[in-house]
């Protein structure tokens, strides 16, 4: 997986002219690998969608590369970018199905405008069909279908050129918890049957943390930091990324103006070690927990908490130097400005 397969340089898009210009992307610097799963997160605003219209060039830069496979993008006749789309498809956060086909004819649609034969398109439609789960609706329509079902036959369809990469445009924003994990666990079998490689544009936290090995924080039109997602979980270092890992920060009501405050982040210990307990135990100290959000994983814990010093300076330094002590813990001082 050590191949690039998209590679971006200096990519930047500016929308309108002289005084009304908006420059929706600054920049962009990105190398996805090939069969990786690949985020890309940013709040509202940010360029995400942008970005990844300009992967496939359904919006073409205002200036820079973009390389796909080895062909880059931004120089190829309209036949030809065409015929290279078929290598980059996306699935969209509305499905954008066709409401008055069958699925089976959904998923047809793509081979057709190919000139796939149709008993060919039509036998690997079927095959797509079963892939997704959904060889039981290949004759209902749309309108009969929940939004998960929905999506995956976006997925489908999405499958019936043979794509390299699966661009996922917010593809699980519309979805409730349950049926987006469904859809997230989806996505990763066909990445590992497949070998087909996902891009994941949200604004979830959450999805990043379940499906993607590398991650790209967008902030502002510009890429702000990028690695492991374990990583930048564990230690984020801008503040983009911090409001993205720690939505909640703090609560100013709860915390006083000289109050001593600590941000713990969980990265990948066992979920059993109660820490909060065993400070107190082991050091005597009490903490006030001003808000956390806490996942355990296969046993192991992620996420953060905030936590509230003693007013002690010196039970405040024994907490610290016992939370620092800890395996897949790390901790900073938060500064609160009333």
């Amino acid at each position: 997986m050590s191949d690039t397969i998209i590679q971006v340089r200096n990519l930047s898009k500016v929308f309108g002219e002289g005084e009304n210009a908006v420059c929706a992307l600054n920049q962009i610097n990105l190398d996805i690998l090939q069969g990786e799963i690949y985020g890309i997160i940013g709040l509202s605003g940010a360029g995400k969608s942008t970005l990844v219209r300009c992967l496939n060039l359904l919006e073409r830069p205002t200036s820079g590369s973009v390389v796909v496979d080895g062909r880059e993008m931004t120089s190829l006749s309209e036949k030809e970018l065409r015929q290279a789309r078929r290598s980059v498809t996306m699935i969209f956060q509305s499905f954008n199905l066709l409401m008055q086909r069958t699925c089976l004819h959904n998923v047809c649609f793509p081979m057709t405008i190919s000139k796939v034969p149709r008993e060919k398109a039509r036998k690997r439609a079927l095959e797509l069909l079963d892939l997704v789960g959904l060889s039981d609706k290949a004759k209902a329509y749309p309108a009969q279908l929940s939004g998960g079902q929905k999506q995956r036959v976006a997925i489908a369809r999405a499958l019936a050129t043979d794509p390299k990469v699966l661009l996922c445009d917010e593809a699980t924003s519309a979805l409730d918890p349950t049926t987006t994990n469904s859809i997230l666990s989806l996505l990763k079998e066909l990445n590992a049957k497949l070998g087909v490689t996902v891009v994941v544009i949200t604004h979830q936290m959450s999805v990043i943390e379940e499906i993607c090995s590398r991650v790209a924080i967008l902030d502002d039109g510009a890429i702000v930091e990028e690695g492991r997602v374990e990583d930048i979980f564990a230690n984020p270092s801008t503040d983009a990324a911090r409001r993205l890992v720690y939505p909640g920060g703090v609560i100013p009501e709860q915390v006083r103006a000289d109050s001593r405050v600590v941000r713990v982040a969980f990265n990948g210990g066992t979920s059993y070690h109660p820490l909060i307990a065993s400070l107190a135990i082991d050091c005597g100290v009490k903490v006030n927990i001003l808000g956390a959000d806490t996942r355990n994983i296969d046993g192991k814990a992620f996420g953060s908490m905030l936590l509230g010093l003693p007013e002690d300076k010196n039970e405040a330094a024994r907490a610290l130097s016992y939370i620092r002590s800890q395996h897949n813990v790390t901790v900073e001082e938060v500064e609160y400005h009333g």
